[in-house]
């Protein structure tokens, strides 16, 4: 039964992350690595963008918790990255296929959830200057957005 508290752990583990990339995107990405992330705000037309560097901010944790708990008998640390690394997952599918539609899937959702992420998105890229940016988490959206898509939904399903 240890994979129950090892559950938990992994659980725990994915919700700090959205407080943790929260943290990284306001004062790393829009701080002093802005020079990297900037390209992430301008339209460059590449599929690939310098900002994507910053997965090793998360991958390497990841992956050295994951092995250092496997090392010591698969202890509290390979759940701490695993819960890291389906972070991860998750990031990619939200932020690169959902919102950026770097790989063409749900172009078109009725899902409320799925419209107030863009829409919450949308208003973090607004601002194209590191100063004045909102909306720095990736799954928690702001009640505001939520409202609105659920409005923008309405007038879909009525249409």
């Amino acid at each position: 039964m240890f994979w129950i508290p090892g559950i938990l752990i992994m659980f725990i583990s994915f919700w700090l992350m959205e407080a943790i990339a929260w943290l990284a995107h306001k004062y790393v990405m829009h701080g002093f690595f802005w020079n990297i992330h900037q390209d992430h705000h301008v339209m460059t037309g590449k599929f690939f963008q310098k900002n994507d560097w910053f997965f090793l901010i998360f991958a390497i944790p990841s992956w050295l918790f994951m092995m250092f708990g496997i090392m010591a008998g698969c202890d509290w640390r390979m759940w701490v990255g695993i819960g890291i690394a389906v972070y991860g997952v998750a990031y990619t599918f939200v932020h690169e296929i959902l919102i950026h539609q770097r790989i063409k899937l749900f172009k078109r959702t009725g899902i409320t959830y799925f419209i107030a992420l863009r829409k919450a998105h949308r208003a973090h890229h607004k601002h194209l200057a590191k100063e004045d940016g909102e909306c720095f988490g990736m799954l928690l959206v702001p009640k505001k957005y939520f409202e609105a898509a659920r409005k923008e939904k309405t007038l879909f399903d009525n249409a």
